[in-house]
């Protein structure tokens, strides 16, 4: 399995990180990814990847909720970041996109940070992790402008239009925990979507699967996941596994980074 989104640089985690690296490993987690948030995260997201260069691969982002009145400063240290040698690690540009649920204050401002973010990763041909929440139609119009683009609508659960639009795009969809919630419909409107247009993922801290729901998410926890992606496109748990390991190391290039670092 591979978890292609992972807050693994959370504070929860650090306590003592090699035991839970070490869990997540022994229950067959063979990758994770770590995207960042914002400036301050590009520190933190360092940190923990460089512990488990081979293991922990980072991503680098502003996400929406963390826009404001500096955001432009934002993005210049992020850009920055992008152009410095660590900057070769990055495998994404995430966590980026659009959030409306809590405040539109800064609407027009979250749109032109994503367009900046979503030049950087088309300059760079690296994907993208999206993040839209309350946002559908302007994050779909957006990415619809750059056609090249390569990415994941991160923690999918919308409705089967909007996941064919998606996956019509080219991108992938994110399917984390929310698919076993009791009264989650997202297992009925994947039923048109191919099962090779689908990745795993957490979203950890948050987000944990029945029967963690609740408490603190890992990746270990995605063989729920997987085992509730079965029952949707009939066939087992393996399958399901192969095939979301194999998408994920083909969107974010995982093989060429593997040789890359040998």
């Amino acid at each position: 399995m591979i978890d292609t989104h992972c807050h693994i640089d959370d504070p929860v985690y650090q306590s003592d990180f090699d035991a839970f690296i070490h869990a997540q490993q022994s229950a067959g987690v063979e990758r994770i990814l770590v995207p960042g948030i914002d400036s301050t995260s590009i520190e933190t997201v360092k940190q923990v990847c460089q512990r488990y260069p081979d293991y922990l691969l980072p991503a680098i982002g502003l996400h929406p909720e963390n826009v404001n009145d500096h955001y432009k400063e934002e993005l210049q240290a992020l850009h920055q970041a992008l152009c410095e040698p660590y900057g070769q690690r990055y495998i994404a540009i995430g966590e980026i996109g659009l959030d409306y649920h809590f405040d539109t204050t800064y609407k027009n401002e979250q749109q032109d940070a994503l367009h900046r973010q979503l030049q950087w990763a088309v300059e760079r041909d690296l994907p993208v992790m999206i993040h839209s929440r309350d946002a559908t139609e302007d994050t779909l119009n957006i990415l619809a402008q750059y056609p090249s683009l390569q990415g994941v609508m991160h923690c999918f659960s919308g409705s089967r239009e909007t996941a064919e639009r998606i996956v019509g795009m080219g991108l992938y969809l994110g399917i984390g925990g929310v698919i076993t919630f009791k009264n989650c419909h997202l297992s009925e409107h994947l039923r048109t979507i191919p099962l090779d247009r689908l990745v795993l993922e957490t979203d950890a801290p948050y987000m944990a699967p029945v029967p963690f729901r609740g408490q603190t998410n890992e990746s270990r926890f995605m063989v729920y996941v997987a085992d509730t992606l079965a029952g949707v496109y009939n066939t087992s748990k393996e399958t399901i596994i192969e095939q979301t390991t194999a998408n994920a190391t083909l969107l974010f290039k995982l093989n060429h980074i593997q040789s890359a670092q040998k």
